[in-house]
């Protein structure tokens, strides 16, 4: 079967996209809709004293999107394009009862996470940054925040620890992963599912195009 075409630079007036993000599930996401270069950028994910969760994933993402500019312009990357371009970065945090939970530090702590989460419902947010380029110059910014609504199933000790033992949840925010094993334990998503994945794409293409003039789709 003939795959379908993403558009890239130079078809439709899409100038360079660049994902700052070391996540292979944003970089697949993204993938799906455009060709596009990917950066990882080094920012330490540290929520600040009394940081509100939305505010701590979108200064995650705004600093992402800080650290893939100053990447994309330094005079000395041997990767530099000096054409326009539109930086794209994404911070994604799981949140139940106001409390942020991140990736698991290790196997019991995503144990405690799963436990946490059995039957109940949270909050997924997604924090975005987009930067138009013109060459080393930033033209315009922007930065929003996604939210959905995961409800999983109640979860026994026994179904918790086959899907730790399998590794799945070790680099996911909340220890589970929607697009993987873990897609059986969710019940009901309130929302986009791919901000639950990790990069929510109907808002993305929104805001490129309302926002960036940059049409996707």
């Amino acid at each position: 079967m003939e795959k379908h075409k993403r558009l890239s630079q130079g078809q439709a007036g899409i100038p360079r996209i660049i994902l700052g993000s070391s996540s292979p599930r944003r970089r697949e996401l993204l993938g799906h809709i455009a060709i596009h270069d990917a950066f990882s950028p080094d920012v330490e994910e540290k929520p600040k004293y009394d940081e509100k969760p939305d505010t701590y994933t979108i200064r995650n993402a705004t600093e992402k999107a800080a650290a893939t500019v100053a990447f994309v312009t330094n005079s000395g990357n041997p990767a530099k394009n000096a054409g326009p371009a539109v930086i794209i970065a994404c911070d994604t945090i799981v949140v139940l009862d106001g409390q942020i939970l991140e990736k698991p530090l290790d196997a019991l702590d995503a144990h405690r996470m799963l436990g946490q989460l059995s039957g109940r419902t949270h909050t997924v947010i997604s924090g975005v940054c987009i930067v138009a380029l013109d060459g080393t110059k930033p033209l315009k910014d922007m930065a929003f925040k996604v939210e959905t609504q995961v409800s999983i199933k109640s979860l026994s000790p026994a179904e918790i620890a086959a899907y730790v033992a399998t590794g799945e949840p070790m680099d996911k925010a909340g220890s589970y992963g929607a697009q993987g094993i873990g897609a059986y334990m969710i019940e009901r998503i309130d929302g986009s599912y791919s901000n639950v994945v990790g990069l929510p794409l109907t808002e993305l293409v929104q805001a490129l195009r309302d926002e960036f003039g940059v049409h996707l789709w």
